[in-house]
């Protein structure tokens, strides 16, 4: 083992180690273990201890304690030398969520919005540079947008990753657009950093974000935000339709106004 492998693991093992500025109450191995579950996405849903190590710019070392603390707490599990996370990480976004009521005041209002819309809706939160879904509300379609509860997407290639991207402040957005890697999942996703700064902000003017086929060929994809009783912008309420139902202009006719009103509902609900 590496010299610097044994002084950073041996930091990791303690929960009273400092942060180099003398922060006596920071907690450096939490951080870390967050940093690792961040570091699974829907394009890297499993890799070795290597790949996240790598990731998380740790040593192996350190990695491995992180992740078997993981394994052994129900988090994550590890099949061979492949880790991946376990159902049971979601309850860390349905606490923060529950702890300020959002999922049980949403949920009526998405069904609600389903039953006149007839459209698929969905509640979703960033979670680093991706953005998790975390409640969803389906027609009684045969045909209908199926997103799985917990799956993360990547925020620039989704509306509801833009309109949460637009509440944040101008330097936040900016360190974000210097390090995301754009992806060309279709012919019309965004491929360009000046692009994408410009349809965030548009987001941010016209308070609604919405998507056409940037993820998924056929999917177009409307978001609005959610906030809290102090007006901040904690969720993202989002309509997924197929384009072979809707075309832009009529979900920016029909569906914007319906979004917009289950929001404002959803803040006077948490208003209380």
């Amino acid at each position: 083992m590496e010299k610097s492998e044994i002084s950073d693991d041996s930091a990791a093992e303690g929960d009273n180690h400092l942060r180099e500025d003398g922060d006596r109450d920071y907690v450096a191995s939490l951080a870390r273990g967050l940093d690792v579950i961040c570091a699974f996405s829907r394009l890297t849903p499993k890799m070795t201890l290597s790949e996240v190590a790598k990731a998380v710019n740790m040593s192996r070392a350190t990695t491995r304690r992180l992740l078997l603390t993981l394994v052994q707490e129900g988090y994550a599990e590890k099949n061979d030398r492949i880790f991946s996370l376990r159902p049971k990480v979601l309850q860390l976004g349905y606490s923060a969520l529950s702890s300020v009521g959002i999922l049980d005041v949403a949920q009526p209002v998405m069904n609600e919005l389903t039953q006149r819309t007839q459209e698929s809706i969905f509640t979703a939160v960033m979670t680093g540079d991706e953005v998790t879904y975390l409640a969803r509300s389906t027609p009684d379609r045969v045909i209908s947008v199926s997103i799985n509860i917990g799956i993360r997407l990547p925020a620039y290639a989704v509306s509801t990753g833009r309109v949460l991207l637009a509440a944040e402040p101008d330097e936040v957005l900016d360190r974000y657009i210097d390090r995301v890697d754009l992806t060309q999942h279709t012919a019309k996703t965004v491929n360009s950093k000046e692009k994408l700064r410009d349809v965030i902000l548009e987001a941010r003017r016209r308070g609604y974000s919405l998507v056409d086929e940037e993820l998924e060929a056929g999917v177009r994809s409307l978001s609005v935000p959610i906030r809290d009783g102090q007006q901040r912008v904690i969720a993202a309420l989002n309509a997924c339709c197929p384009s072979t139902r809707f075309t832009v202009k009529a979900m920016e006719q029909q569906l914007v106004p319906e979004l917009l009103k289950a929001a404002s509902l959803i803040n006077q609900r948490l208003l209380g």
